[in-house]
């Protein structure tokens, strides 16, 4: 009983301490990609998943398989949340590259978890693990430090200053440029979420390795502009790069309730 108490409490302190640590997206990204992933769920879609999770929003969800690193019991799932990729491939690279993929990574889990999701027989506790699972990786991939390289973790080994301050570029794209904004996260999807039909036919229907090459080549861009131990002009980057991390939140939301829909819907 004690031992079930005290696993309570650090898990709950876990929860208030993980999001200030480097996770795609932090806390306040992903619930901006679920929140604009739920405007645009069917109707069927919908139903379905508030079979699975309740009255747990896509959104407060969405951090769940970040907040569960506290757990050492899944510690499997880590290589889950990235995929790396060590050169700058061009696009049919990558689509060969990817058809060899076995390694387990985003890409190989993103695929498993969809197939697992439409079978009819998944036991509840499966399909709530695959539910939460799938929404948190879809926008994991479109922060491009996660399909970045393997030798400096993603950028996590790259030490720049932030407002004076020592960081990481994989934090700085992760949620320092978010958080300047000094939005709550509806705030932020609502000021952002602003999309064609057009549009989110056109991002919907491109494959999962059309994701993975836009967020590398992103994250080739900002590596080629970013060194380690660089004092960030902080003001400077945040105008240069806002519009592509918000560009990004919105294709990583669309292309969630695209996912979903077709699961689901």
């Amino acid at each position: 009983m004690k031992i079930s108490i005290l696993k309570r409490i650090l898990l709950g302190i876990a929860i208030i301490y993980l999001p200030m640590q480097s996770m795609a997206w932090g806390t306040n990204g992903h619930r901006i990609c679920g929140q604009i992933a739920d405007s645009y769920l069917t109707p069927k879609a919908r139903a379905a998943i508030k079979a699975i999770l309740g009255d747990e929003s896509i959104a407060m969800t969405s951090n769940w398989a970040d907040f569960i690193k506290s757990d050492p019991a899944y510690n499997y799932l880590s290589a889950w949340h990235y995929v790396d990729f060590d050169k700058n491939y061009a696009y049919p690279e990558m689509q060969a590259f990817l058809k060899q993929d076995t390694a387990v990574d985003a890409y190989t889990k993103m695929n498993f978890l969809i197939g697992e999701l439409k079978k009819k027989n998944l036991a509840k506790e499966n399909k709530l693990l695959c539910l939460r699972m799938l929404i948190h990786i879809v926008e994991d991939v479109h922060q491009p430090m996660h399909t970045a390289h393997t030798a400096d973790k993603g950028g996590n080994d790259i030490k720049v200053m932030w407002y004076d301050k020592e960081t990481n570029l994989h934090s700085v794209w992760d949620s320092q440029m978010i958080e300047a904004q000094q939005l709550s996260y509806t705030e932020y999807a609502m000021a952002i979420n602003h999309t064609t039909l057009a549009q989110r036919a056109e991002w919907q229907k491109a494959p999962i390795s059309q994701w993975l090459f836009e967020s590398s080549q992103i994250a080739d861009r900002i590596y080629s502009e970013t060194k380690n131990g660089d004092k960030i002009n902080t003001y400077k980057y945040i105008f240069k790069n806002i519009a592509t991390v918000n560009s990004q939140l919105v294709k990583g939301g669309v292309r969630l309730a695209g996912v979903l829909n077709q699961i689901f819907g």
